[in-house]
C-alpha cells in the first residue's frame, strides 16, 4: 500500500510539473506571437498641432484612441509660431506637427522631424462673393475688407511669399494670428476675402467659397511632426506620428485636402 501510496504522488507531482511546464511554454508562446509593445500603451498623449490641421488631427486622435483603448489624445491648436513659444517655455507637449519647417526649427526639444504633408493657398470668399473677388490683384483694393495670417505664422509667411511672386502689395485690414481666425472672418462676412488654406476652405464646407490663383504654387507649405526629446509620454508620441505616417493616417489627411510629402 505504501509503495503504491509513493507512485501515485510521484506520479500526481509529475503531472502537476508537467501542467506548469506547458503553462509557461504557452504564456512564452503567446508574448512571441504578440506585436511588440501590444497593448502597451496608456495615459495621455499631448499633442501641439497648428490651426489648419484641426479637423483631420481631431479625427486622427479619435482613431487612434479606438486603436489604443485607455490611451487619451489631447490636442493644442494655434498658430505654429505661438506652439513653438509655448513648447520652449516649458509646455508639457508630447508631439509637436507644425504648418511650416521653419517653427518646428525654432523648438530646442525636438526630435527627429518628418514631413508628413502639404498644404496651398487659395483665397477664401463668403458664399456667393459679395465683394466679387476674382484674383490677388484684389488684395491691393484699398476698398475691399481684406484679412490675411501675420507673417510670423505659416499662412503669413506663404502669402508674402506669394505676393512678392506676383509683384503686389496688399492692403489688409487685419492680420490673424492663425488661420482658423482668417477663415472665421469670411465666413461671418466680415472681410471680403481672405488667404487661406485649400484645406480650410474644405473643411468650411458650403460657409465660404475657394478661389484658387497661379501663384500659390509659389508658396507651398511643408508640414513636419516629431516627437518631443523630453515627452512626459514618450512611447505614446512615437505611436502617435507613426499613426500619422501610416496608411490610415494618409486616408485621412487626403480627404482633407493634404497633399502627399
Amino acid at each position: 500500500m505504501l509503495r503504491r501510496g509513493r507512485a501515485s504522488v510521484r506520479r500526481t507531482v509529475g503531472a502537476g510539473l508537467a501542467a506548469v511546464v506547458a503553462l509557461a511554454l504557452t504564456g512564452c508562446g503567446s508574448q512571441a506571437d504578440s506585436p511588440a509593445g501590444s497593448g502597451s500603451l496608456s495615459g495621455t498623449v499631448n499633442v501641439f498641432a497648428a490651426a489648419s490641421l484641426t479637423g483631420s488631427f481631431t479625427q486622427l486622435g479619435k482613431d487612434f484612441e479606438a486603436a489604443h483603448p485607455g490611451v487619451k489624445v489631447v490636442f493644442n491648436f494655434a498658430g505654429s509660431s505661438a506652439l513653438a513659444t509655448q513648447i520652449n517655455q516649458g509646455a508639457p507637449a508630447d508631439v509637436f506637427a507644425s504648418a511650416a519647417p521653419k517653427n518646428l526649427d525654432q523648438v530646442s526639444d525636438k526630435g527627429t522631424a518628418t514631413t508628413f504633408a502639404k498644404n496651398v493657398l487659395e483665397i477664401a470668399v463668403p458664399k456667393g462673393n459679395p465683394g466679387k473677388v476674382t484674383g490677388l490683384k484684389d488684395f491691393t483694393d484699398k476698398d475691399r475688407k481684406i484679412a490675411l495670417c501675420a507673417e510670423q505664422v505659416p499662412c503669413g509667411a506663404a502669402a508674402q511669399k506669394v505676393f512678392a511672386a506676383a509683384k503686389l502689395t496688399p492692403e489688409p485690414d487685419s492680420l490673424e494670428q492663425d488661420v482658423k481666425a482668417a477663415l472665421t472672418k469670411v465666413s461671418l462676412g466680415e472681410v471680403d476675402a481672405a488667404l487661406v488654406y485649400k484645406t480650410d476652405v474644405l473643411a468650411a464646407k458650403d460657409k465660404v467659397e475657394g478661389i484658387e490663383f497661379p501663384e500659390a504654387a509659389q508658396a507651398v507649405n511643408e508640414y513636419p511632426i516629431a516627437t518631443l526629446t523630453k515627452a512626459p509620454n514618450a512611447e505614446g508620441a512615437k505611436a502617435f506620428v507613426d499613426f500619422v505616417l501610416s496608411a490610415d493616417g494618409r486616408k485621412v489627411l487626403t480627404a482633407a485636402g493634404f497633399e502627399a510629402p
